[in-house]
């Protein structure tokens, strides 16, 4: 007659095996903490976006309306082409800090164009 102790050998050595497995597998497919920002990192940047933006907008903005009204008296003496690149300077640009503005992976263009692309007029002064 077979021992229960016996059977329950086999049994446990392959219950090991799986977990030992398993565990491998998770430490395997786990991320180093370099490679990806954490959720409290994260969580920092948003709200650092969020502080910078409700500083920098307002002060944005007051440029941008100074940048409107000279642009007006640009008008008459220089032309719509010229007030044109005044108001686009000095509205263009960025608007928002975003985390990865924070982060240093975008630019942050207090004048000129938005997106990475230079305005108008520093394009037209660079050819």
């Amino acid at each position: 007659m077979p021992t229960i102790q016996a059977e329950e050998e086999p049994l446990m050595k392959i219950m090991s095996r799986v977990a030992l497995g398993v565990a491998f597998a998770v430490l395997a497919a786990a991320q180093p903490a370099s490679a990806a920002d954490s959720t409290s990192q994260e969580v920092a940047y948003g709200v650092g976006s969020v502080t910078s933006t409700l500083v920098y907008a307002p002060v944005k903005a007051s440029f941008c309306i100074l940048g409107v009204v000279t642009s007006g008296f640009t008008l008459p003496f220089g032309g719509p082409r010229t007030a044109e690149k005044v108001a686009s300077a000095a509205c263009g640009g960025t608007w928002a800090i975003t985390p990865d503005a924070l982060k240093g992976r975008e630019p942050i263009r207090f004048v000129g164009g938005s997106n990475g692309e230079p305005s108008r007029s520093r394009a037209a002064s660079t050819r």
